[in-house]
């Protein structure tokens, strides 16, 4: 025979409380700036100024996702813990109805957590376009950078030249070809004999040395838009499957604070997470 518990609360019709919400979502957020800094700081972003991060092999970006998800889990379950457990309860009602608003709170403030984290991006965002546009020199305007910057400087790359000459017109133009490289068609036939005419005229060099420079600078930027291309489909996928497992660690941990805050059981799983704690201890 299953017996219903009964807690103090009234569910039925019970508005949002906003206080728990923003408290959890603060907190996970909070908690996500931590380990993602600590993330890149031990080597798991796949993403710098450096040229040499699209050499980052498939299975730095794929431990990279799942780094990522195991941190939504940790940080958006923390929130929702938090939301669940400080949610004030009025009148009563039956344990599912309970843990449906627990949950439904423990959601609201991944949601939230969710928001504040994408407008710290773009602020940051905004903020290095900002000092991009007025602080760096044209040479780096390039549409291609900082991309194909590596690839741009072999490409005019030469000994002969005159101290302090200005190609940024020449790297925006070849860096738009090169963007090229990637597509089905590649770089078509005059835009190579452009580029090749281009670097024998600011390198000094044979017209057989520049077309064999302009081949493998080519080459090379197929190469480095397809590795740039795997590794953002990797943390796309990952950044999108830790966001949704984020709600569902979210939902179950406010269910758990709000049994902990109506002193009811554990749930199931926590039950079954501690008893594997509680076994592993003994061992020691």
């Amino acid at each position: 025979m299953t017996v219903e518990t009964i807690v103090p609360s009234r569910e039925e019709g019970c508005p949002v409380q906003w206080t728990p919400v923003v408290a959890g979502a603060l907190c996970a957020a909070a908690l996500s700036v931590i380990l993602v800094s600590f993330g890149v700081a031990v080597g798991l972003g796949i993403s710098s100024t450096s040229p040499t991060w699209r050499d980052a092999s498939a299975a730095l970006a794929l431990l990279s996702g799942i780094y990522l998800i195991l941190l939504a889990i940790i940080a958006f379950g923390l929130g929702g813990y938090i939301a669940g457990r400080a949610r004030t309860a009025v009148g009563a009602s039956k344990r599912e109805d309970v843990e449906r608003h627990d949950g439904l709170h423990g959601l609201t403030s991944w949601a939230l957590a969710v928001l504040l984290g994408a407008a710290l991006a773009s602020l940051i965002g905004a903020s290095t376009v900002n000092r991009s546009a007025t602080g760096t020199p044209a040479v780096n305007a390039t549409a291609a950078e900082p991309l194909l910057s590596y690839e741009l400087d072999k490409l005019f790359r030469s000994t002969r030249r005159p101290p302090n000459t200005d190609l940024s017109a020449e790297r925006r133009e070849a860096g738009r070809i090169l963007m090229t490289s990637s597509s089905h068609s590649g770089v078509i036939n005059d835009d190579r004999t452009y580029l090749i005419q281009q670097v024998a005229a600011t390198t000094g060099l044979s017209p057989q040395d520049s077309e064999r420079r302009v081949d493998a600078i080519i080459a090379d930027s197929k190469t480095a838009i397809a590795r740039t291309r795997r590794s953002s489909i990797i943390v796309g996928f990952s950044i999108a499957a830790a966001t949704l497992l984020g709600a569902v660690a979210a939902w179950a941990a406010a269910c758990a604070g709000g049994s902990h805050r109506d002193g009811g059981p554990l749930s199931e799983w926590m039950v079954s997470f501690n008893k594997l704690g509680g076994g592993r201890a003994a061992t020691h």
